[in-house]
């Protein structure tokens, strides 16, 4: 038992060490070029999954 609490701290750990990372990567490429979502066109485009009218993400703007 103590092996799998062992297992899925690891687990989640390493997830969240690659979270950090792309977040920082997120963060880097947005000071080098300005380019971003703002939170509505993600929240616009997260609603459209899974539905008939399922949108393609949208471009990066200044």
């Amino acid at each position: 038992m103590d092996s799998e609490i062992g297992k899925r701290y690891v687990e989640r750990e390493e997830s969240r060490g690659r979270f950090k990372q792309e977040a920082l990567a997120s963060w880097t490429a947005y000071k080098e070029t300005g380019r971003h979502l703002t939170g509505q066109e993600v929240r616009v485009w997260l609603s459209s999954w899974g539905t008939d009218d399922e949108k393609a993400i949208p471009e990066r703007h200044e």
